[in-house]
């Protein structure tokens, strides 16, 4: 196995409220010329945790900075219209983010921290900041 010393939390960027999956997500990436997707876990609605990239391969995530990481994805994080970032998890994506967090962390004790995509690139993903979440304080 790799060597594992960081979470990296996203969002897929679609509407409030719609529902897609990880194989939805591995379409996309492999539309935009990816070899699949590029997150190791996908969150759903329901707070349903799918498995994506293999946890032996690294990630195409966040751009220099997949080595060593795992990337988190949870469905949403735009609002209804489309276009505008929001932290649009649900309870259940909540509870299942921090679950998945907390069974990785007991994992891989090598894991230092968890950030958001947005802590290394100008972006809004995962629309929400990581650090005040109780996600960013697990480690």
């Amino acid at each position: 196995m790799r060597p594992i010393s960081e979470l990296i939390i996203h969002c897929s960027a679609t509407p409030e409220g719609k529902n897609f999956t990880a194989r939805d997500i591995d379409r996309w990436h492999k539309q935009r010329g990816w070899r699949g997707i590029g997150y190791h876990y996908v969150v759903l609605l329901d707070g349903t945790i799918q498995e994506g990239r293999p946890l032996r391969q690294i990630g195409a995530h966040v751009r220099g900075h997949n080595r060593g990481t795992i990337g988190i994805c949870y469905i949403g994080g735009v609002a209804k219209d489309g276009r505008t970032a929001k932290d649009t998890r649900t309870p259940a994506q909540k509870r299942a983010l921090l679950e998945i967090c907390k069974r990785l962390t007991r994992k891989f004790p090598s894991i230092q921290k968890v950030t958001g995509h947005n802590q290394y690139a100008a972006k809004a993903c995962p629309s929400f900041d990581v650090r005040k979440d109780p996600l960013g304080s697990l480690v």
